[in-house]
């Protein structure tokens, strides 16, 4: 790459709301030529590969760049200059295209400091937090449990009448979380930005479908959190964090000796 005596290797950090914005205050003070690209989400491969070229040498490019960008779920802004090389994967998605000279930071960051309102609903079955929250402050919340008693691994009659017993639990578990996140988030439903959904992901699918309420939110739905443990208030308070952050690939010059970073998987 560049002067032939290294390659561009990248290293993957998330940074929170306002790490990211510092992050982007030092690229704003970057004093060598830069240029900025904002990629919009739902771009195809291709369309991406031809954005990135207008601000980058396809023979400079690292090649797993456009794959990181396609693969974003909100879509991307690129940061190129001699001295700072990095990629970033906002929390929420960047709605249109921008190409600039310079490290143009000014569109991400006041997306970052948007007092957003944001639902969250993290479930798994037995457990349950909904919460609402503006900006990183939460305003509401109602967490809880219900008894569903796990799989039977018997066979026969016995399992078949364990079975219909744990579908009930599980339909009016369910139908109690639909009706805890109607509370919380129904004053706020026209209001609302967002809606984050975390936990495990089939509970996640039930939910959606047994629960009308939330049909209304399915155009402004974010990447769901599906790391997220037994729900609780604790988890809940993490997880704000964790929608307002950042993804960040920076790339490096290492010699061409240099151990390969292992491939970078993003969530």
């Amino acid at each position: 790459m560049g002067a032939g005596t290294g390659m561009l290797v990248p290293r993957l950090f998330f940074l929170n709301r306002i790490k990211m914005i510092g992050f982007l205050d030092e690229l704003e003070t970057t004093a060598d030529t830069a240029r900025s690209l904002y990629i919009p989400l739902r771009l195809s491969l291709p369309e991406i590969g031809n954005l990135l070229g207008k601000a980058i040498d396809p023979q400079d490019m690292p090649g797993e760049l456009p794959d990181f960008a396609a693969g974003s779920k909100t879509g991307a802004v690129l940061f190129w200059s001699s001295s700072r090389k990095c990629l970033v994967l906002p929390p929420f998605p960047i709605a249109e295209e921008r190409f600039s000279d310079g490290c143009i930071v000014e569109p991400l960051r006041s997306l970052l400091k948007a007092d957003l309102r944001i639902g969250l609903i993290l479930v798994r079955l037995g457990a349950y937090a909904v919460g609402l929250c503006r900006g990183e402050s939460l305003i509401n919340s109602k967490v809880g449990t219900g008894l569903v008693h796990g799989r039977h691994k018997k066979g026969g009659s016995s399992q078949q009448r364990f079975q219909r017993h744990r579908e009930k639990q599980i339909e009016y578990f369910l139908n109690r979380v639909c009706c805890h996140a109607r509370e919380q988030l129904e004053p706020q439903a026209k209001a609302l930005d967002y809606i984050v959904y975390g936990g495990a992901w089939t509970t996640i699918l039930s939910l959606q479908k047994r629960c009308p309420f939330l049909w209304q939110f399915d155009n402004r739905i974010l990447p769901p959190l599906l790391d997220i443990s037994k729900p609780n208030r604790g988890v809940l308070e993490t997880a704000v964090g964790r929608v307002w952050s950042s993804s960040v690939i920076e790339w490096h010059v290492e010699e061409s000796h240099s151990k390969v970073n292992p491939k970078i998987r993003l969530q």
